[in-house]
């Protein structure tokens, strides 16, 4: 199975078609048909049917999970390639990151700025995503570094804490009758329908906050990340017990967050793989965060 071969498939894949494929690709429309026919022979099955309109092309389960994985080789390949075109008097490649929704994602932002000030040539690849995904693609080398909650992943990563954290609330419909209260204790939540993170590690955190196991709640539905979940909020399906700072929730929203009490907080770290040989571009990166770190905490930071 050939690179270049994967790259014509994701085309395929992405344009839903083989004509537009081969105009983006530069290759004649038989050429690109004879290439996705000879993979579909070498992997032994289908990988595109015809859509429901008769035009368009879809892809089979097994082009669903090619395309996946397809994407994850290219990536790696692109990154690899970047890593030995860099060279000493110029810093360039991409730096990969991944992170699921928090406020120490403005702290990364603020070091990707200041790190292409100083090298133009550095480009920075996000991906967003909760524990689970981030640290399943910093395992396949997808990801140089992951911004992650707490402690999770401590032992197979370097890490460094960064100067920032997250406060849990009670995100709710501004036309609740516990949106008057400025705190929300866990005797306000024990009848509420709650929508909750997915996540084992914040599940675990609610449930030491609670003093009881999420299961014995009423448990209106599960989310990974929270934008759709402040859907189904504002919906009226139930309270999100979420971080703070993420979904707009001011005296203009519809909606309204309110902390817990006691206060619920979690640090975060910026982890890489342990023993791994960073590039110019991700040790530019690091040097940034390092610098971005102590303006924030001296509070210089614009």
């Amino acid at each position: 199975m050939e690179l270049r071969v994967l790259r014509y498939f994701l085309a395929v894949a992405e344009e839903r078609g083989y004509t537009p494929a081969s105009e983006r690709l530069h290759v004649t429309q038989p050429t690109l048909s004879r290439q996705i026919a000879d993979l579909e022979r070498e992997l032994g099955c289908t990988l595109f049917e015809r859509g429901r309109r008769g035009h368009s092309l879809e892809l089979t389960d097994e082009g669903e999970f090619l395309m996946r994985r397809a994407q994850e080789i290219c990536q790696l390949a692109d990154r690899t390639e970047d890593a030995f075109k860099a060279e000493t008097g110029e810093i360039a490649g991409t730096v990969s990151v991944g992170g699921g929704e928090t406020q120490g994602m403005k702290l990364l932002a603020n070091a990707a700025v200041r790190v292409r000030e100083d090298n133009p040539g550095v480009k920075i690849d996000l991906f967003s995503g909760n524990a689970d995904d981030v640290l399943e693609k910093m395992d396949a080398g997808i990801l140089d570094f992951g911004l992650l909650l707490g402690t999770e992943g401590s032992d197979r990563f370097e890490k460094m804490d960064l100067p920032v954290f997250d406060t849990w609330g009670l995100l709710m419909r501004a036309d609740s009758p516990l949106a008057g209260k400025r705190l929300i204790s866990p005797e306000d939540v024990l009848d509420l329908p709650l929508i909750v993170s997915s996540q084992s590690k914040g599940a675990n955190m609610i449930s030491g906050w609670l003093g009881c196991d999420l299961s014995s709640l009423n448990i209106a539905g599960t989310y990974n990340l929270l934008f759709n979940a402040s859907l189904m909020v504002e919906a009226g399906l139930g309270y999100a017990l979420c971080i703070d700072g993420i979904i707009n929730a001011d005296a203009d929203s519809a909606l309204a967050f309110r902390p817990l009490s006691p206060v619920l907080r979690q640090n975060m770290s910026l982890v890489w793989k342990r023993g791994t040989r960073l590039s110019p571009a991700s040790k530019a990166f690091i040097a940034s965060l390092m610098g971005t770190s102590e303006s924030f905490n001296t509070g210089s930071l614009g």
